[in-house]
């Protein structure tokens, strides 16, 4: 296939991928198939993720024996491919005679072209913050320089390399800047940019001020997909030299679109329009379940504990939106304390969704306890916490029986709010694979439910209208034990996502509308957000949907003396 003429070099397809990290061959597959059909939609040149051969992010696979090896192998068959198209893709490539005790291995964008490798730019700027900590595993590019495809002259950049202005690396090098300023007519970003919420439109306008600013066209390649807690939202663009939008890929899914940078139109302001907050939510969290249970062939499934409280309930939604009403069993527990209206509400929410639900009383498992709590400890009208914390315990049970006697995986249904606050029984409402809500603070929670049932009754009303209730004592409320959800979450907010102290966030609040909170109030929050450091510690894996997350982008000791 000849060369393209210069015009035909602006037609860039975008190929949004959503590779499993590890499947070489898998992945491999996936970058032919779209560069295939890039070829047979006319594009110039096919730019591809960050890291697309691996998936991202691969972590301590770099440094299993045989892996890097066979990624090289994988890049190299893609060659033929070349042929057809050019591809540009990311790649993790040895470093050439690295010194000992430092990192051996470049994230690099490679461009192959006419059967070959025609160039290879390592990543610049390497993130070691949140759930980044790329310094472990690759070295940074010590220099920059342009390549020449179709009488372009093209500069190739990862991830990071474009954020370097509005993240404010100082003393490090601004890599497009750089690129622009050595006569750049395009500039390639290849990305594996994890989604949270409001992050798509972030984006966006960073990278228009950006193609403004050095007065370069911009293609943006992410991502789409989960990997563990990560959930990537692809939402590729390319802009052009004036910081306008000339093409804008889906959230969410994989995609594939040629962007004309000559001769196509820009996107008219508000062109593009993302979906509302809540929607987005649901999206991504559908995406983590889904991707969670089809790339390790979970079946035949989700096994969830249905309270009647909301968040099983939206659990128990979200999931049958990732895998199907064939997908989900519910399990209804009744116990001692247990309301009638939570048990219909349990089997109305199973009919509302369309899935099976089994009962299991615990009662007579839970006397079975009191008579050897009378021996442990005496015998006493109440055991206090160890009675109430028993009952989530032989529920736990009950739900990891079923996941063995059937190979379901269990999804716990504890949230943000909860979690945060130690409000969970170790061993009981924790157990599970993958904690659904765990990155979704309560009144989120609410939000999701009534999105549930904008198009009718799947959560039943009644499990949104009545108070929250862990049902484990008679006439037991939530607020009995925590605040307000909407002082709480507040609260919650800025200390984990924001960083604050009680201090700053007694500023911060009285700033914004809301509720009010006393100092008291606050830094009690925060004290019991550090002291249930331990729990979150053995806790599921959290779907990450916030900027800071339970897990590996918040890593705290467990013991220690710091108040804030």
């Amino acid at each position: 296939m000849s060369a393209p003429s210069r015009a035909g070099a602006w037609k860039i397809a975008i190929a949004q991928l959503n590779p499993t990290v590890g499947d070489l061959a898998g992945n491999r597959r996936l970058i032919e198939e779209f560069a295939l059909r890039a070829a047979q939609a006319g594009a110039g040149l096919v730019v591809f993720p960050e890291l697309a051969l691996t998936g991202y992010p691969p972590m301590d696979l770099l440094e299993r024996e045989g892996f890097v090896r066979d990624q090289l192998r994988a890049l190299e068959a893609l060659a033929g491919v070349s042929r057809r198209i050019p591809l540009a893709l990311g790649a993790a490539l040895p470093v050439k005679d690295a010194p000992p005790q430092r990192a051996a291995l470049h994230n690099a964008a490679v461009l192959l072209a006419g059967g070959a490798r025609r160039a290879v730019q390592p990543k610049s700027l390497l993130p070691t913050y949140d759930v980044f900590d790329e310094k472990r595993y690759f070295a940074a590019a010590s220099h920059r320089k342009l390549v020449e495809l179709n009488g372009l002259q093209i500069g190739l950049s990862v991830c990071e390399d474009a954020w370097a202005c509005e993240l404010g690396y100082r003393g490090h090098a601004d890599p497009v800047a750089e690129l622009a300023a050595a006569g750049a007519d395009l500039i390639l970003n290849l990305s594996a940019s994890p989604w949270h919420a409001g992050r798509s439109a972030e984006r966006r306008r960073i990278f228009c001020e950006l193609a403004a600013r050095c007065r370069v066209p911009v293609i943006f390649a992410n991502q789409v997909g989960g990997n563990d807690e990560l959930i990537f939202d692809g939402a590729s663009f390319a802009v052009d030299a004036a910081g306008r939008l000339r093409a804008s890929l889906p959230l969410f899914e994989p995609a594939l679109e040629i962007a004309d940078l000559e001769s196509a139109p820009a996107l008219q302001p508000g062109g593009v329009c993302d979906p509302e907050p809540e929607a987005q939510l649901e999206s991504a969290l559908v995406l983590g379940i889904r991707d969670y249970f089809h790339k390790q062939g979970l079946r035949p499934g989700a096994v969830v504990g249905l309270s009647g409280g909301i968040d099983s309930a939206v659990t128990a939604w979200l999931a049958v939106r990732a895998l199907g009403p064939e997908g989900v069993l519910g399990v209804a527990m009744p116990g001692p304390f247990s309301s009638q209206h939570s048990l219909r509400d349990a089997h109305a929410l199973g009919r509302g969704l369309g899935i099976e639900v089994r009962e299991a009383d615990i009662r007579p498992l839970y006397r079975e306890y009191r008579a050897l709590f009378a021996g442990l400890f005496g015998a006493r009208e109440d055991y206090g916490i160890a009675q109430q914390n028993i009952q989530s315990r032989i529920r736990g049970a009950i739900l990891m029986a079923v996941s063995n006697a059937e190979g379901r995986l269990v999804l716990a249904t504890g949230n943000k709010s909860e979690l945060s606050l130690g409000y969970c029984t170790l061993y009981g409402d924790t157990v599970g694979g993958l904690a659904v809500l765990g990155d979704v603070f309560k009144r989120d929670v609410y939000a999701l439910a009534r999105r549930a049932n904008r198009a009718g009754e799947c959560i039943p009303e009644s499990t949104i209208a009545k108070p929250p209730s862990a049902e484990l004592a008679p006439g037991q409320l939530d607020t009995d034990d925590l605040p307000p959800y909407e002082l709480l979450d507040a609260v919650l907010e800025q200390a984990i996502e924001r960083g604050r102290g009680a201090a700053g966030i007694a500023e911060a609040l009285a700033r914004e509308p809301g509720p009010a909170a006393t100092p008291e109030a606050i830094a009690g929050i925060v004290r019991r957000l550090d002291q249930s450091e331990y729990k979150r510690r053995q806790a599921p894996l959290v779907l990450r949907v916030s900027p800071k997350a339970f897990g590996a982008g918040r890593r705290l000791p467990i013991v220690h003396r710091y108040a804030l």
